[in-house]
């Protein structure tokens, strides 16, 4: 297809280009102006990364084609300040500590100015309103909007220029509001992220993913592909000169599918081209032929007998169990007065930060290979990438780039040792950059459990014995399992004095997404089922929560579950604080009255729910404000 020819006005300058007519007005200002502070985090609409002015109006510049931008006037985050200069609401971001990743705030810079152009006297309900279209991941927006009222404020003059000076930290960084170094070159869209890098000569990689969860593979044919015009190189398991096989605990995962694939989605083959779209249509052209296997989706079953096995070393597919004893806990059940048992479960979680995963690679001067990446882990996965592409550890760098949000899903080196085979066969650097998609399909997830738990009690609420199992799925490769089946296991009956405990976790391998890490790392799956029992412990021997909790919270000389003696403990703060800042209304959960002695008894309580609490506290909350 012809070119297009635009005649547009960006950040007050005219310019005149000819670009594919598939492009969006996204890819023109990345791609073609290298205007970078315009992100994109999903390519749909949904995030706000991309947003940009277009004729004066807040538009998302992934959602609208090139083409509709002839004739207009286009405005960027790097078009809202001269260069060294920040924008009142700029400031006002950097001043609140708004920007964490910093991948969300162009677009929030962006929205925020708009809702202030819009309406200068926008109250913090219309903020909110006008900058709903945009998605952050890190701060919770508190900060946010805190940064747009300060704005607000200090544009309108009801507070001082003063208001957005840094803060003096005195002599000690703790105690004090800090800000952040690098939130000047976040909050003006300067920062560069690995999707944004460029190098002369760089290659554009496109990763070939199975369509099937669990499949023998028979053949792979890269010729076609190979052919294309444009195509530099073609890379598959073949071309690992090394021991092909990475993970944090378990090094069960080669760079791309060997012999055959484990969950859809894995990568396959690569191509690094000159475009991303003849990438894209070598990838088409690579012929791979399956065999389909059975697969497994449920956890439960990977246990059963004759199921199919993932991987040859572990036949049961179980990939670690950790087992915690201390105590008897015959003998603790046996004192018990109250036994609860009850079962919960959790679901696979998607990080879902802004940045989808992204980097470049290239071979230096000096035969280094190097690796630009978002990486939570760069020290392990450069000694990982050094076995696996056989070259000395002095040949092998890591350079982290900033982190568009991790919470700890770029732990796990998926995608970089793509990136540094093809920059070692191609000669050329290259540069690959997940799709949305591809994030959610191929990156590491919460992982899934399934607790058994049963707790037993004195009738004072002391606890006699806990007996807690856990299953996990860890999908198809072991990646961070161990590691989170080890903190799920140290903090399976929380911070709680039992003497009496048994405590087993366990993480198998499915056909599903590969679980790693993620914030918590077992801790929240663990707990959920711990505070679900002390909660329903509380109810059913009429005690108030945070009375059940004391009764039974480690303090200074306590031995926790793994024989630690503790020299300091702060649950006994945390409660007052939490009881404080709660407004806490004493008394057991769901009741209204005196508690209940007689556990065999009648049991006459009413019920209060969740509903009728909140409306009586903003009933109380209202009649406050009227006579104030």
């Amino acid at each position: 297809m012809p070119e297009l020819e635009l005649d547009l006005t960006v950040n007050g300058r005219r310019i005149t280009r000819h670009v594919d007519p598939s492009y969006r007005l996204l890819d023109l200002l990345r791609d073609d102006l290298a205007l970078t502070g315009t992100k994109e985090g999903c390519g749909a609409g949904e995030c706000g990364t991309c947003s940009v002015f277009v004729d004066g109006k807040l538009f998302k510049s992934c959602l609208m084609p090139a083409s509709k931008a002839q004739g207009t006037t286009i405005e960027t985050i790097e078009g809202l300040s001269r260069p060294g200069e920040l924008t009142p609401v700029q400031r006002a971001f950097h001043k609140t500590g708004a920007s964490q990743c910093g991948y969300c705030i162009p677009g929030m810079v962006m929205a925020a100015t708009s809702a202030l152009r819009e309406n200068p006297a926008a109250g913090i309900e219309e903020i909110k309103e006008r900058m709903g279209g945009n998605i952050c991941r890190c701060t919770g927006y508190t900060k946010i909007f805190e940064a747009v009222e300060i704005a607000r404020d200090v544009i309108a003059g009801t507070l001082p220029e003063t208001a957005l000076n840094p803060e003096l930290t005195k002599t000690s960084y703790i105690g004090h509001n800090t800000r952040r170094l690098d939130a000047p070159s976040k909050v003006s869209g300067r920062l560069k992220y690995a999707g944004d890098m460029e190098m002369q000569g760089m290659l554009h990689m496109q990763v070939l993913r199975s369509p099937h969860a669990h499949a023998r593979i028979s053949r792979i044919d890269t010729s076609k592909a190979e052919a294309l015009p444009g195509v530099h190189c073609v890379i598959t398991c073949d071309d690992v000169p090394g021991e092909d096989g990475f993970g944090v605990f378990v090094h069960d995962q080669p760079i791309m599918a060997r012999g055959k694939v484990r969950h859809v989605g894995e990568a396959v083959a690569a191509v690094a081209a000159d475009t991303v779209r003849i990438a894209r249509e070598a990838t088409k052209l690579i012929a791979v032929e399956y065999e389909p296997l059975p697969g497994l989706y449920d956890p439960e079953e990977a246990l059963r007998p004759g199921a199919p096995v993932i991987h040859d070393y572990a036949a049961d597919n179980v990939v670690k169990h950790i087992p915690l004893r201390k105590g008897d806990i015959e003998t603790g059940f046996a004192a018990a007065e109250l036994i609860i048992e009850e079962r919960f479960s959790t679901q696979q979680v998607e990080h879902a930060y802004l940045e989808p995963e992204a980097g470049i690679a290239y071979v230096d001067h000096d035969d280094v290979v190097t690796v630009i990446s978002p990486s939570q882990n760069i020290t392990h996965h450069r000694h990982m990438l050094s076995t696996i592409i056989d070259k000395p550890i002095n040949k092998v760098r890591f350079i982290m780039s900033p982190v568009g949000g991790g919470f700890g899903g770029k732990e796990d080196m998926i995608y970089q040792g793509m990136l540094a085979l093809s920059a070692m066969k191609s000669g050329r650097p290259v540069r690959l950059v997940f799709t949305r998609e591809e994030s959610i399909m191929a990156s590491a997830k919460r992982h899934p459990s399934r607790t058994s738990y049963r707790m037993g009690l004195t009738k004072e609420g002391r606890i006699t014995a806990v007996e807690f199992s856990m299953l996990s799925d860890g999908g198809a490769y072991g990646m961070s399992s161990e590691g989170v089946m080890r903190k799920a296991a140290i903090l399976s009956c929380g911070p709680y004095e039992v003497e009496n405990i048994k405590v087993d976790t366990t993480v198998v391998y499915t056909n599903n997404t590969p679980s790693g890490a993620f914030r918590t790392f077992g801790g929240m799956q663990a707990q959920f089922a711990t505070e679900s029992m002390m909660d329903m412990a509380a109810e059913k021997l009429g005690l108030d929560p945070f009375e059940i909790r004391r009764r039974n919270m480690m303090k200074a000389g306590s031995r926790t579950h793994t024989q630690q003696t503790l020299n300091s403990a702060s649950i006994d703060r945390v409660l007052e604080a939490a009881e404080t800042a709660s407004r806490w209304e004493a008394g057991p959960p769901n009741v209204r009255g005196a508690n209940r002695s007689d556990l065999d008894g009648p049991d006459t309580r009413q019920p209060c729910t969740l509903g009728a609490r909140f409306n009586e506290a903003r009933h109380q909350i209202e009649k406050a404000k009227v006579a104030s």
